[in-house]
Order: structure tokens, then C-alpha cells, then sequence
């Protein structure tokens, strides 16, 4: 199972919607580009589980938590991160956090 959270994201607005250009078009059939959904599902995962190296820490002021169906989501405010050197504030952040561990491998 590989999460659709990435969907969400402008890379995954932008391949629904030329997906869905296409499908109106009759160029591409709506189950092709569900199995291409599904297979970009599993590509950002893959990708942002074996070749992401950077390394960020973080604090803030924890607001709400909720764990359901396996999926951690948590709000901070008042929220620091740190890389190296950099240093970024922001007012609020919304954390949603799955296992990968027991997502499949490609």
C-alpha cells in the first residue's frame, strides 16, 4: 500500500488535472490514469523514502495530536526549524505522519 497524501501536493494537482485533460480529450482511458495515479502514489514514495538524506530538527508548542487508522497528525504553533545552520519561524504547521515501514517496496 503506498499513501495518496503526496496527491495533495502541486506536483500531484498538476498530474490530476492533466490526467483528467486527457481523459476529457478520449486520448487516455479513466483506468489508465488511475493506474497512473497509483504509480505515482508509489514513485514519491519510493523517492522520498530511499533519497531524501537531509536531516531537519524542529520545536515548537504542541496545539492538537490525533493518531487514526495509523496515521499521526499533530498541530504546533510558534514552530522552529532547523537545518545546519538556517533557521525558519512560522506561526502554525500541520504534521501528518504515516509508517512507511509498512508500506510495499517497488
Amino acid at each position: 500500500m503506498s499513501y495518496q497524501l503526496y496527491r495533495n501536493t502541486t506536483l500531484g494537482h498538476t498530474l490530476q488535472e492533466s490526467l483528467d485533460e486527457l481523459i476529457q480529450c478520449g486520448q487516455i482511458t479513466p483506468q489508465l490514469a488511475l493506474k497512473v495515479l497509483l504509480q505515482f502514489d508509489k514513485a514519491i514514495n519510493n523517492a522520498l523514502a530511499t533519497r531524501v538524506k537531509s536531516k531537519i530538527s524542529f520545536k515548537g508548542h504542541l496545539n492538537t495530536y490525533r493518531f487514526c487508522d495509523n496515521v499521526w497528525t499533530f498541530v504546533l504553533d510558534q514552530v522552529e526549524f532547523r537545518e545546519m545552520t538556517d533557521v525558519v519561524k512560522v506561526d502554525k504547521v500541520k504534521i501528518v505522519a504515516c509508517d512507511g515501514k509498512g508500506a510495499e517496496k517497488p
